[in-house]
């Protein structure tokens, strides 16, 4: 067992023939299924005074409020959105009620001819026009150290604000759910990261008992956070269906309408108030975040918890104000998305560090160096880094393959090159590993070993990584040790497969069990071996003062970015991007270059030409012709690599990984444009348009 887990188990995997084939959601077959249409508001605020149908053929349904059982709201963090519109309507896209139907064509031909009459009201679309209307849903607030004091007692003061826009997923697989009742039980499929959040949620609304409803995750085709808590909405509304015709129902959405109604990144400002003392120091901070939420609250409340506690990022503040809100507006209510609520901020706070350093005249880096954080020392919410801070390394590492100080120097006006530091919090925010004590079960039958977990398949690699932790502890072939069907009636609770935690979490407790099965091995051909996760015991977590541990352990990086700008045309290439990242160990390197690969193209695209605009309430790119994301053509050479440094609870030391390619991109090509034009870089996305604006500003 010399090798490592990276590579071992890996080479004895190749071995398996793979074959191009899968069966998604829209390839399942059902006897006398009947498909699903939503009607949608076209109003962004208005009271429904009126819903006139046409008649409905024979075969055919109309499924509205008054068809739920249960309760008329989609469970979640905070469950506010009902599944159909009741008196009234908040947003472009909300449902109001679906057609069902054997003939695809009917249904939206009934669909077409339904008429609704509106009261229009009062809308508010912008975060500044929602923070004027004070249309607040969370606040939320944690002081560190006496910023007070140390305002009053700064050699100088420095104010910025950043923003940032809206993010579509462009999952290659629209959102689709499809069910049916066989013998009294409800069951639902589909593309999903979350099957106990969609279980949870049809409990409230079909009014069923536990053992009556089963949630099977189909092959999705990919999520990135938009199949976490939206498919929830689209599985009440089939099974409502199903529950009344007494028929099996699928529904499938087309692009546009994946785009018109599903959850986004949330759109951002975040403004900074730093306190300098004599040595060029920052000491404090005053940090207001506000998050545009969209229509309803849902799971804005956990994305702005870990936004403000990134908003320091990697560096020690000794006095810290922060506060966080989330806004009502009458747009698409956000929700997950990779980075989950840090990318907006570790994207400000990098930017701020590098104006600061300009303004005093101190190369940025060398700034940034001065204020990083080291094991031992307290984090922004009083908890402490307890594992070695491997930065230093990370970044000389990073500057030496990228050149950086020399391109710095010889660099011209229009080519630029900028370096990222950051941070991810491994695992659920706070208490939330603590409230899901995700569980998982190992069952072993004569030599083949069945992992039951609820962690999904979604392209990241999780199956082959958690086989491989499993395999690799009980020293037999990868192929002995295969995964259960992702069916909440076969599996138990491990959690939801976000928060970079599958890995770490879900890994360290198939390590633990696997453990415990090897010294067992031999006492029976069949036996099942189960834990659940527990918190370390020397991390603590206040959750009503925002004190204490918010996670159990950090994953950190560098990036460094060039980029060039055209003079004439202002567009903007990104030429390279090198990183190293401390991920702990990887499971399996192959699968997570890939990874970093996909988190850096999926935030340059973020950062530079993934434009989405409101206007009247309506996103205005709602296609992939008009809502550009990065091809082939547009991703740059990538240059990654690792540095170990083990964590002691995951699994073969792993630590998070998933989302943490993704918040280092952004700032190292903004920082990289700041050099080039020697202007700050304070919005998101950078578009040419707006590069020449700056580029001409006095």
């Amino acid at each position: 067992m010399k090798e490592s887990i990276s590579k071992s188990i890996l080479r004895v995997d190749s071995r398996k023939k793979i074959k191009g084939e899968a069966k998604y959601i829209s390839d399942w077959k059902f006897k006398n299924l009947l498909f699903a249409k939503t009607v949608r508001s076209i109003k962004a605020k208005a009271k429904i005074l009126s819903i006139e149908l046409p008649k409905i053929p024979a075969g055919f349904y109309v499924i509205d409020k008054n068809d739920v059982p249960g309760v008329n709201r989609m469970h979640t963090v905070v469950s506010d959105h009902p599944i159909f519109a009741e008196d009234d309507v908040q947003y472009i896209g909300q449902p109001i009620l679906i057609v069902v139907g054997p003939d695809r064509e009917i249904i939206y031909s009934i669909a077409s001819q339904i008429k609704i009459q509106y009261q229009e009201e009062r809308t508010l679309f912008s975060l500044e026009e929602a923070e004027e209307r004070s249309t607040v849903f969370t606040d939320y607030h944690y002081k560190k150290g006496k910023p007070e004091k140390a305002f009053q007692h700064a050699k100088l003061l420095i104010e910025d604000e950043f923003s940032t826009g809206y993010q579509e997923h462009v999952y290659l697989e629209p959102q689709g759910i499809a069910a049916e009742f066989k013998k009294g039980t409800l069951f639902v499929y589909g593309s999903m990261q979350c099957p106990f959040y969609v279980k949870n949620a049809l409990l409230d609304t079909m009014n069923l008992p536990d053992n009556k409803i089963r949630v099977v995750q189909t092959v999705t085709g990919g999520a990135f956070g938009g199949k976490e808590e939206f498919p929830s909405l689209t599985a009440c509304h089939v099974a409502i269906a199903a529950h009344k015709t007494h028929h099996p129902v699928m529904m499938i959405y087309d692009r546009s309408e994946d785009i018109l109604c599903s959850t986004k990144r949330h759109p951002s400002k975040v403004r900074y108030k730093a306190a300098i003392d004599e040595n060029d120091q920052v000491i404090a901070l005053d940090i207001d975040v506000i998050l545009n939420a969209g229509a309803y609250n849902g799971l804005s409340p956990v994305v702005l918890q870990r936004g403000i506690f990134s908003a320091t990022n990697v560096y020690n503040i000794p006095h810290l104000n922060v506060r966080g809100r989330n806004f009502m507006t009458n747009s698409v209510p956000s929700g997950a998305y990779r980075g989950f609520g840090a990318p907006q901020t570790i994207f400000s706070i990098e930017m701020l560090f590098y104006n600061i350093a300009v303004k005093l005249g101190i190369d940025p880096l060398e700034y940034k160096m001065r204020h990083l954080l080291k094991k031992n020392d307290p984090t922004c919410t009083g908890g402490q880094i307890h594992e070695e801070v491997k930065l230093p390394e990370i970044i000389k590492k990073v500057i030496g393959k990228s050149d950086y100080y020399n391109k710095l120097k010889t660099n011209k006006k229009y080519h630029g090159i900028g370096i990222s530091l950051f941070l991810h919090g491994c695992g659920f925010t706070g208490k939330g590993e603590s409230v899901i004590s995700g569980k998982i079960i190992l069952n072993k039958n004569k030599d083949i070993v069945t992992l039951k977990v609820s962690s999904v398949e979604m392209g990241q690699g999780a199956e082959t990584s958690l086989r491989k932790i499993v395999a690799y502890t009980l020293e037999i072939p990868i192929e002995n040790v295969v995964c259960e069907k992702v069916d909440t009636g076969l599996i138990p609770d491990s959690g939801p497969t976000v928060a970079s935690r599958t890995t770490m979490i879900v890994g360290g407790l198939l390590r633990q069990t696997a453990l415990e099965m090897k010294e067992r091995w031999n006492k029976a051909e069949i036996l099942d071996v189960s834990k659940s996760y527990k918190h370390p015991d020397y991390l603590h977590w206040d959750d009503n003062k925002f004190h204490g541990d918010a996670y159990p352990v950090y994953s950190w990086g560098a990036n460094v970015a060039e980029v060039e700008i055209d003079p004439i045309t202002y567009e903007l290439t990104i030429k390279k991007i090198d990183a190293v990242y401390d991920v702990g160990v990887p499971i399996d390197e192959r699968t997570l270059k890939g990874q970093i690969e996909g988190g850096i193209a999926q935030g340059i695209g973020w950062a530079t030409i993934e434009v989405m605009e409101l206007e009247n309430g309506k996103l205005k790119q709602s296609n992939l012709t008009d809502y550009k994301v990065p091809t082939s053509m547009d991703v740059p050479e990538i240059n990654c690599c690792f540095i170990s440094n083990p964590y002691e609870f995951g699994p073969f030391g792993a630590k998070c990984a998933g989302e943490l390619p993704f918040v280092g991109a952004p700032p190292a090509v903004a920082e990289a444009v700041a050099n080039a034009l020697k202007k700050p870089i304070n919005h998101l996305p950078i578009t040419p348009e707006r590069l020449m604006e700056i580029d001409n500003e006095n």
